[in-house]
């Protein structure tokens, strides 16, 4: 059943990463979901590994590419293993098992006129905290569910590299 994914691995770890990327936005354009400090840093590792899969693609089709197969997998895994870090990380300080960076911290009150007469002004803009889940479903915020798909990707990036390693 996996073995169609695993055989295009780098062009699936691609089109996750994009897709991961694509409902982030979604959440931020169209519900309304500003990200946290955090929250960019995961969208930060999904585009590294977005471009890292790209570069990935093109060198296992060069003259002697092929024998990068398996490395590309791994550095693959790596990343979603960062990301699994990141998102773990996060979940951890919204759910208060650990304090989220300084920058995250939560500084309460929402937006008034004076915050949006500043921001066209071209102050900074504080981003939420860090250290509330906006958004729970079944029990787990977005960062928790992050974290369990980078953590499923860390391993089929890693069966990936197997395969290829059996296939030599």
């Amino acid at each position: 059943m996996l073995k169609p994914f695993l055989d295009r691995w780098r062009l699936c770890a691609v089109l996750v990463a994009a897709a991961m990327l694509a409902t982030a936005h979604a959440f931020e354009t169209f519900g309304g979901y500003a990200p946290c400090t955090l929250c960019l840093r995961q969208r930060e590792v999904y585009w590294a590994i977005l471009g890292v899969g790209l570069a990935f693609m093109v060198v296992v089709r060069m003259p002697g590419g092929p024998r990068w197969r398996e490395a590309t997998c791994w550095v693959l895994a790596l990343g979603f293993a960062v990301s699994c870090a990141v998102a773990v990380y996060h979940a951890g300080a919204e759910w208060k098992f650990w304090p989220g960076p300084q920058a995250c911290a939560s500084g309460g009150g929402g937006v008034n006129a004076a915050d949006l007469s500043a921001f066209l002004e071209g102050a900074k803009v504080k981003p939420p905290a860090c250290d509330e889940a906006a958004w729970v479903f079944a029990g787990l915020s977005m960062a928790s569910w992050n974290a369990l798909i980078s953590l499923g990707l860390t391993g089929l990036s890693g069966l990936a590299a197997l395969r290829e390693r059996a296939k030599q």
